[in-house]
């Protein structure tokens, strides 16, 4: 899945609060799943809480970094259509001149 194709678009092009949400939903459910892989490893290899405090921070890890791609690209794409659209005035600046 790219970041920056996504299924519906919003009317300005950017991420729309119902992204920004969405990323914070699989915030939490990444964090949430795997603490319960690490609570199942727990139990299976008999440790006391190593692999489900280990694989939370994993998670969030990796939670966090989706959301940072997530972001960056939106911010990315932002910036392009800003740049666009000073182009496009400066370009018609010129031709009224």
């Amino acid at each position: 899945m790219e970041d920056g194709k996504r299924s519906q678009q919003s009317p300005k092009k950017g991420l729309s609060g119902a992204d920004f949400a969405g990323v914070g939903m699989q915030f939490a459910v990444a964090i949430i799943i795997f603490l319960f892989a690490g609570q199942w490893l727990d139990k299976r290899l008999g440790t006391n809480g190593l692999f489900t405090i280990a694989s939370v921070f994993v998670g969030a890890a990796a939670a966090f970094y989706n959301m940072y791609r997530k972001i960056s690209a939106a911010q990315k794409q932002d910036d392009e259509e800003r740049a666009a659209r000073r182009r496009g005035n400066d370009e018609s600046r010129t031709s009224n001149q």
